[in-house]
């Protein structure tokens, strides 16, 4: 189960609608060896586009290099849909590296019920966690 804080689920959400239509992206960096997300890093989608998000390549590095500096890892990592609901695609699937990130989408698609959801990936399988939001 992902318990995420309502502020950081709020910057989620609002990073999702700043880069709508394009698909936003970003990490949320905690302690490692926790589970507990605690800073909110937004991350540029370096293909701009609203069906496809990648980090940016000297971005990524920069952000694990200081997680790694801080003693932190990706407790979450998350991105948008902006036309499809939010479940892992193919795509999402094959880029998921890290095995105990929380893989939060956030689907744009419809204005009046904004999805919000948290994935397991591990080595090609999807499994829906349920998600706790709170304060």
């Amino acid at each position: 189960m992902l318990t995420i804080a309502r502020e950081l689920a709020d910057k989620i959400i609002a990073h999702a609608w700043a880069d709508h239509p394009d698909e936003a992206c970003g990490v949320i960096a905690g302690p490692a060896g926790s589970d507990r997300p605690e800073r909110f890093v937004p991350m540029e989608n370096a293909e701009r586009s609203p069906t496809f998000y990648r980090f940016d390549s000297t971005e990524h590095f920069k952000v694990w290099r200081e997680m790694d500096d801080r003693d932190e890892e990706p407790v979450v990592i998350y991105h948008s849909h902006t036309s499809t609901e939010a479940y892992p695609s193919r795509t999402d699937v094959s880029y998921a590296g890290e095995p105990n990130a929380h893989y939060v989408l956030v689907s744009t698609a419809d204005p009046g019920d904004v999805q919000f959801r948290s994935f397991r990936i591990v080595d090609g399988e999807i499994t829906e966690e349920p998600v706790e939001i709170v304060g």
